[in-house]
């Protein structure tokens, strides 16, 4: 492997996740680091970082491991060999992504209006 690569203490500073997370994705399949050093140390390429900011980004939307494990083997197949049924798979995800975000937005809405109320009481200023 020519490319560069990171520790996994580097990867948990660059994508803001614990070495803790980072390896629980690695035990669930989630990720694996590309290499390992000559003493054992998990090596992490670019593509691995990416795969763990995509992972990072479906967190606060509440998609489960297993969701996440099979958004990252459909994206995988339709880089390799886009096909008709990978790209209806990805659309899925993007629409309902899409109405998790909705849905964020409306907490985020009704918790703007009780901090509102919150300081229409003189409290919190």
């Amino acid at each position: 492997m020519n490319e560069p690569t990171l520790q996994i203490g580097a990867v948990a500073e660059q994508t803001g996740l614990s070495v803790r997370t980072l390896r629980h994705y690695e035990d669930v399949g989630l990720v694996r680091p590309s290499a390992r050093s000559a003493g054992g140390f998990r090596l992490y390429t670019a593509d691995d970082v990416a795969r763990l900011l995509l992972i990072r980004r479906m967190k606060p939307l509440g998609f489960t491991l297993e969701e996440m494990g099979r958004l990252l083997a459909t994206a995988n197949a339709h880089l390799t060999e886009p096909t008709e049924q990978t790209a209806a798979e990805l659309n899925a995800y993007v629409q309902e992504a899409s109405a998790r975000r909705d849905e964020l937005l409306r907490q985020v809405a009704l918790a703007d209006e009780y901090l509102a109320q919150l300081q229409a009481l003189g409290v919190g200023e």
